[in-house]
């Protein structure tokens, strides 16, 4: 409540709210791809193996034709 009435009455306030709030989801957004992309991850170190593996497999079919 208290926070609501210094952004209505004062416009630095409500700058200042606006750019943490936009800090914040950044700062979020980096997280996410970060825990969606790094490779240390078990998860995505099996995507990549399997992706890996699929296209070796692709291309030793190649090969032998």
């Amino acid at each position: 409540m208290f926070v609501a009435y210094l952004i209505a009455t004062d416009d630095s306030v409500a700058y200042a709210v606006t750019l943490i709030s936009k800090i914040l989801k950044s700062e979020y957004e980096k997280r996410k791809w970060w825990l969606l992309h790094n490779p240390r991850n078990p998860i995505v170190k099996y995507l990549m193996w399997r992706r890996a593996y699929k296209l070796a497999k692709e291309l030793e079919k190649e090969f032998k034709q």
